[in-house]
């Protein structure tokens, strides 16, 4: 008598890939609930409970999937600023790979402006989440202070190739450029003018893009 077999291997594999993908669904279902609880009600206010419950899980597979409440915080924030459900280094993101490949300090300006309107409705929430929640918890102290300072080292990073094309007023240094980029491009700005004054996000681009260009471009139009 044949036997008809399945094979095995691929079976397995068939089997690893939807895990692998359940998996990715249960982490980003866990990472919009805990940035959409963190940012309404606060992260002391916020359990794990009602995290897990409100991406339909359980504790148990919230600390499997990504960690305990600081290491979920922390996961949160770096989705927000990636857009994905992962840290992606500074260098390999979209945007700023088009930054850096673009040869004129006009065009990196009108770039940079954009993106910071495009992921700004997504990390200024968390992120001023995340300063209250520094006032009291040393993990997110901790945080905190990092992302400002990694913010303040790729603003400056960003305003020496600024400089570099030979198209910014010549008194200018990374110092002023990149304290002036990393303090108007912060969240605490953005929420000043969008949710404080009603602005868009667009209009809130827009107008990074102008203030740039008035302080930085030797020949503004």
């Amino acid at each position: 008598m044949d036997l008809v077999t399945t094979p095995v291997n691929g079976t397995r594999k068939y089997r690893s890939t939807v895990r692998a993908a359940q998996a990715e669904s249960t982490r980003h279902q866990l990472l919009t609930a805990a940035w959409t609880l963190f940012t309404e009600q606060g992260y002391a206010a916020t359990t794990v409970t009602q995290v897990a419950a409100a991406a339909g899980t359980s504790v148990d597979t919230l600390y499997a999937s990504i960690g305990r409440k600081p290491v979920l915080m922390r996961a949160v924030v770096e989705s927000a600023i990636s857009g994905t459900d992962e840290a992606i280094p500074a260098l390999q993101r979209d945007y700023v790979k088009r930054v850096r490949a673009a040869q004129d300090a006009a065009t990196k300006l009108e770039l940079y402006a954009s993106s910071i309107a495009a992921i700004s409705p997504r990390t200024a929430p968390i992120f001023q989440a995340l300063r209250d929640a520094a006032r009291t918890d040393a993990d997110c102290a901790a945080l905190d202070a990092e992302i400002s300072t990694r913010r303040a080292t790729n603003m400056r990073s960003f305003a020496g190739e600024l400089l570099e094309t030979g198209q910014l007023r010549p008194e200018l240094t990374d110092d002023r450029v990149g304290d002036i980029i990393w303090a108007t491009a912060g969240a605490e700005h953005y929420t000043q003018l969008v949710v404080g004054r009603g602005w868009s996000a667009d209009q809130f681009g827009d107008y990074l893009l102008e203030l740039w260009s008035s302080l930085f471009l030797a020949a503004h139009p």
